[in-house]
């Protein structure tokens, strides 16, 4: 193995050991290894933000030029340039928006005008929000309402389909047995209460899916880093 995979290769079993130690109790050496993954993540992707983002998204469209400097092919930045040139001057300037709010946000560093930051932070909020919500309308409300208009009884090609038919039963039921638990202008007695309650197991059994759905993606996770390890002490002997 050359010398630089073994060192990577001890270098990540070091830093996982480090993070399970955590197992026993907390240590310097777990909270070097989570501060260490923290800084370095953090750093990374500012990297990444700052190629994919900050460079393409507003150097280039004040200095179009500036695109022959980090493009990988210069053919690429020549047709980006000539099409950044085609914008109206005002198309272009009009980046200097984004870049002010993210100056003014950067007041929250100094105590004296910190009040500052709280004006583009309210414009963030308040533009994400107008803007997600048609979105989460398309794929979430109008998608769910659209998964229970579906057929109680279920017909194929072979007739009647009693598979089928239960699988849409049980989904449209428990559609409705959770709206009647949520319904609370009628006190849930008699068979309202009694939907009510199935509503209830329901809502458990989707909360415990989801939650287990959690639950194998990190134990994939720890099956990873278990092979790791393994390679590492094969490594050894």
């Amino acid at each position: 193995m050359p010398l630089s995979q073994t060192i990577t290769l001890w270098v990540g079993a070091a830093l996982t050991l480090m993070i399970f130690s955590f197992l026993y109790k907390d240590n310097p050496f777990y909270k070097f290894a989570e501060h260490l993954f923290v800084g370095v993540s953090a750093a990374y992707w500012m990297t990444v933000a700052f190629w994919t983002t900050f460079i393409p998204n507003l150097i280039a469209y004040l200095y179009p030029p500036s695109m022959g400097w980090f493009a990988a092919r210069p053919e690429e930045a020549a047709v980006v340039v000539q099409n950044l040139y085609a914008l109206e001057w005002w198309q272009r300037w009009m980046r200097l928006v984004p870049l002010i709010l993210g100056l003014m946000m950067l007041t929250r560093l100094t105590p004296k005008w910190a009040w500052i930051s709280r004006w583009p932070m309210a414009f963030i909020i308040g533009f994400s929000a107008g803007t997600n919500l048609t979105r989460y309308l398309q794929s979430d409300f109008i998608a769910q309402i659209r998964s229970t208009l579906i057929p109680l009884l279920v017909f194929d090609s072979q007739g009647f389909n009693f598979g089928g038919s239960l699988s849409n039963l049980i989904i449209v039921g428990g559609v409705l047995a959770c709206l009647v638990y949520f319904f609370f202008s009628k006190e849930h007695k008699g068979w309202f209460g009694s939907t009510a309650r199935v509503g209830i197991w329901v809502l458990m059994v989707a909360f415990g899916a989801a939650f287990g759905y959690t639950v194998m993606a990190r134990i994939s996770l720890l099956i990873g880093r278990m092979n790791f390890l393994g390679r590492w002490i094969g490594s050894i002997f």
